[in-house]
């Protein structure tokens, strides 16, 4: 992983977007910051895309999608898109399974949250999970003492074991049913709501994220960037990003934008 200063200025003024992680990416220690919210405003301001790329629930993207400086956001690490059209007034809600498929999936969600629960001690259901509508999220360090490797790896045996797609964050495992990722979502959302081949254009787009679930969006954008507290998950990475930044989580997002619009 490159210093970001090694980003070059070609890249910089060819820029059509940023897409970014929220958890330790943009927040810091589970608050989002002024300055970090205000370089996603000072990104759009300056007319790039600004598409926060989540495992957080649907519930927290519809408030996203209105409220925050951004063009869309995908979540629960792809199970949805939301982008909230102002002309029309209207949100826009594109979803990888139908709501019958979903509400299937739940049951089978739960009895897995619950088999976690009894195997490992101290994990918990996310506090948001309230408010999902594809996933469940079991809690390893959010609102909880923080669990050693050995019971995260096997919170995901267990989800995988049962034939749950499991994903590690920085404070949740995300388990869902089905194939899609935040990339594949991502796309969707690129071709549908912008017009945009994202692989022609993925040079042209930088992601910023600071944990192993993001590895399928390092590995997609040649110019992807860590935040420096992806630098703990370093030997869990396959495919790291290519630029990582002096300051952690928020910080280092808008460290990442103030040298973007420099």
């Amino acid at each position: 992983m490159k210093p970001l200063e090694q980003l070059s200025d070609e890249i910089r003024r060819n820029l059509l977007g940023v897409l970014c992680d929220i958890d330790d990416t943009l927040s810091t220690d589970g608050r989002l910051t002024a300055r970090a919210y205000g370089a996603m405003e000072r990104l759009q301001g300056t007319g790039l895309l600004v598409v926060p790329v989540t495992g957080r629930p649907a519930g927290w993207c519809d408030h996203i999608a209105r409220m925050w400086p951004v063009d869309a956001v995908v979540g629960e690490n792809g199970a949805f898109y939301f982008r909230y059209d102002d002309d029309s007034r209207r949100m826009i809600r594109r979803y990888h399974d139908t709501e019958d498929v979903r509400a299937r999936n739940r049951d089978k969600l739960a009895a897995v949250g619950a088999e976690v629960l009894a195997a490992v001690p101290g994990a918990a259901i996310s506090a948001d999970q309230a408010y999902r509508e594809a996933d469940i999220a079991v809690d390893f360090r959010e609102d909880v003492a923080p669990l050693d490797q050995a019971e995260i790896d096997k919170i995901v045996e267990i989800m995988k074991s049962r034939g749950l797609t499991a994903k590690i964050s920085s404070i949740h495992v995300n388990g869902w049913i089905g194939d899609y990722d935040k990339m594949t979502m991502t796309e969707c959302l690129f071709a549908e709501q912008f017009d945009m081949d994202l692989r022609r254009e993925k040079e042209r787009f930088i992601f910023a994220g600071d944990s192993p679930n993001d590895q399928p969006m390092f590995a997609y954008f040649p110019h992807a960037v860590g935040v420096a507290n992806l630098r703990q998950f370093t030997e869990q990475l396959t495919s790291p990003p290519a630029y990582i930044t002096e300051a952690e989580a928020g910080d280092g997002f808008a460290e990442l934008a103030d040298y973007l619009l420099a």
